[in-house]
């Protein structure tokens, strides 16, 4: 099973979003069960709270399914359990350093990558926070895009 972790900074906003907009991709694909999604945070301010309301709705507009999401804080069982970690920024990745455990000898451990490293045509490489920005629409076709390009990506490179 290859698993996907969205990564942002309190999981109510961006990482839900490609959560549910990956796991849409993955059905229409019907890939369910070769590929699982999640989403986490690297901050604990938001666990057990639903995706933020501006996520919700433009989910909603693109009838794209967002029930039963609920933030979560990374774990170090993540780096582990997860096969891609997908962080929205640069700050995502360096905060998840504090989180991964030691490394353990012949142990997998998760490919890191930058969710905006899938959209190489794009001139930022950060995925903006609409929690500060109110930018929904322009988040969801940043990670529209690049959720198409990561599945792609990932099909190839475990050659399915």
């Amino acid at each position: 099973m290859i698993q996907v972790l969205f990564v942002c900074l309190g999981n109510i906003c961006r990482s839900p979003m490609a959560e549910a907009v990956f796991r849409h991709q993955v059905k229409q694909a019907n890939l369910e069960s070769v590929i699982k999604v999640d989403s986490a945070g690297t901050g604990d301010w938001h666990i057990g709270h639903p995706p933020h309301q501006g996520t919700r709705d433009i989910l909603d507009l693109y009838h794209i399914d967002h029930h039963g999401l609920r933030a979560r804080q990374v774990q170090a069982a993540d780096f582990v359990n997860a096969t891609y970690i997908i962080a929205m920024d640069d700050s995502n990745v360096r905060n998840l350093a504090a989180f991964a455990p030691d490394p353990v000898e012949g142990e997998q451990r998760s490919s890191i990558h930058k969710l905006l490293d899938f959209a190489p045509n794009r001139m930022i490489k950060d995925v903006p926070d609409p929690y500060y920005t109110g930018n929904f629409q322009e988040v969801f076709e940043m990670v529209e895009e690049s959720c198409e390009r990561l599945l792609a990506y990932i099909l190839e490179k475990e050659q399915q």
